[in-house]
């Protein structure tokens, strides 16, 4: 029976990577040595030094570092910052040169696939598809909250009229021009089950009405977030929307069974968590309460999926608005995580 591999992004240890208390070798490290993983996924700036021009002894060291410790390139993340020129608005071409771009350092140092963010045009990938191809290297577009998995009108309503909107449509393009060259990548985050805390607690301390803040905080243990907010809505008019557009990105966006629509599809799962607490009763068990980890495990377990869930932890990053000492030990959530990946994978 195939296996689900494990992996971890790099952008999971980004708080130990601005202190200078670890870089991507001190990460891949601590992956092998004590995740026993190996499944690497990088976002292109963060990792790469003078990016996108990395030097001949960068790409020298990183293979280095790959083979000392037998790690398999899984994802290079890229993103298309549309706003980087101060004349004009990032164009179509000009997204498709940074797409190949990616998709040549990516072939560069071992990866498989390049992760294209939600919603990145078709129009875009169809111009780099070519470089795709030549290269070997795939291009995932992701799954990411507010997009669910199956077709949703509303969804759709919330963007400009872009052919890659949906899942679906996506899907229905790749088909009709044949490609193997493009693929999906779902973001565990989709899954939800309840709201995460971590992230709730950061909006709660951003929101300019302390009473309205104090108000959903003390209701919090006994009601769900959504009747909250819509009884703030009526004690405080138009002041809880911030709270309403965060609820808009958590909870349940797709059931586990909806993976099934895209299996063949999926290239690798962004193993999304915000905080892992210990499972009561069962010492060294650990869970995230907002995420259907086991049922979407059961799922890709089923079908007999054998890709790999990379750990994307941040948590970390709603807790960034104050001081050091309430910053979260990056290096034991991911631990945290892989003990529960390892636990209901089976390993």
């Amino acid at each position: 029976m195939m296996a689900i591999k494990r992996g971890v992004s790099l952008y999971s240890y980004q708080q130990a990577q601005f202190f200078g208390q670890m870089d991507y070798r001190d990460m891949i490290r601590e992956m092998r040595e004590n995740l026993n993983c190996d499944g690497v996924e990088i976002i292109n700036e963060a990792t790469i030094p003078r990016y996108p021009f990395p030097t001949d002894e960068f790409l020298a060291d990183w293979h280095n570092t790959i083979a000392r410790y037998d790690m398999n390139p899984v994802a290079l993340d890229c993103f298309l910052d549309t706003l980087r020129f101060r004349d004009h608005v990032m164009t179509v071409g000009e997204a498709a040169e940074l797409l190949k771009t990616d998709i040549k350092l990516a072939a560069a140092m071992g990866f498989k696939h390049v992760r294209g963010m939600t919603a990145l045009p078709n129009a875009v990938i169809e111009r780099a598809l070519d470089t795709a191809v030549k290269y070997d290297v795939k291009i995932a577009w992701e799954i990411h909250a507010p997009i669910p998995i199956k077709p949703d009108p509303s969804i759709k309503a919330m963007f400009c009229e872009n052919p890659g909107t949906s899942v679906a449509d996506l899907i229905e393009w790749v088909e009709k021009i044949g490609t193997k060259h493009v693929g999906l990548m779902p973001d565990m985050g989709i899954f939800g089950s309840a709201p995460p805390r971590v992230v709730l607690d950061y909006h709660l301390r951003q929101l300019e009405d302390r009473k309205l803040s104090d108000f959903v905080a003390s209701r919090l243990d006994s009601q769900p977030l959504e009747a909250i907010i819509q009884q703030a809505d009526k004690d405080f008019p138009g002041k809880a929307d911030p709270l309403r557009r965060f609820l808009m990105f958590s909870g349940k966006i797709a059931e586990p069974e909806d993976l099934e629509l895209i299996m063949p599809y999926i290239l690798s799962i962004h193993g999304k968590i915000y905080q892992m607490t210990e499972i009561p009763g069962k010492p060294g068990q650990y869970e995230d309460k907002s995420i259907r980890y086991a049922e979407v495990i059961d799922v890709l377990k089923k079908n007999n999926w054998d890709g790999y869930i990379c750990t994307e932890y941040e948590g970390q990053r709603s807790q960034q608005d104050r001081g050091k000492e309430f910053l979260a030990d990056e290096v034991e959530e991911v631990r945290r995580h892989h003990e529960m990946l390892s636990r209901l994978i089976g390993e």
